[in-house]
């Protein structure tokens, strides 16, 4: 009998913009901030790396890198407090607690993989910038190879490794000496 008087309370409190998040999802919390008579809203952007609870109780842990030193915060996700929370992009993960990541130190600590076919609502328009990047960057790699590459006087083209490989041989030849013979 005290469960169904619970839900019916439970009710008015529940948000329903919520967005699906998992475990590896990295996120934007926006919480609301008094101080003093001014109100102002922050955002905490990190990594979830727990979610613990279920219906009004229901809390994620956010995980981030400030300044070299790591900062967990927990939020309840029906709490008024927090004003509400953006989907920045989504984490494949193996485990639904990332507790690991604690021991991880610098970049490192961010290793999780992302979903490359998440595209977060607003960012659409950026996915095609990005993909044409990352064809630019390739092209200008080739380029930057083909100016390292110098010509040889007989015309081939030598590359670094081939110009140390004919330097240590012409090492070793002088090196060597031929054997005299004893039979005078």
């Amino acid at each position: 009998m005290d469960a169904k008087y619970m839900k019916k309370v439970e009710e008015k409190y529940y948000k329903n913009n919520v967005p699906d998040m998992k475990p590896g999802d990295t996120v934007k919390a926006h919480i609301k901030i008094v101080e003093g008579d001014k109100e102002r809203i922050q955002i905490f952007e990190g990594v979830i790396i727990a979610i613990n609870g279920t219906g009004i109780s229901k809390t994620i842990t956010v995980r981030k890198i400030s300044h070299g030193v790591g900062v967990e915060k927990i939020f309840p996700i029906h709490s008024p407090i927090l004003e509400k929370i953006e989907l920045v992009s989504r984490g494949q993960v193996r485990r639904s607690k990332l507790y690991y990541l604690r021991n991880k130190i610098g970049k490192r600590s961010l290793d999780v993989g992302f979903d490359e076919n998440f595209v977060a609502e607003d960012d659409e328009s950026s996915v095609a910038s990005v993909q044409d990047e990352s064809t630019d960057n390739a092209a200008s790699e080739v380029e930057e190879k083909e100016t390292k590459d110098e010509v040889s006087e007989s015309g081939e083209v030598a590359t670094e490794s081939k110009k140390a490989e004919s330097s240590d041989s012409k090492d070793e030849v002088e090196d060597v000496k031929p054997e005299e013979s004893k039979e005078n």
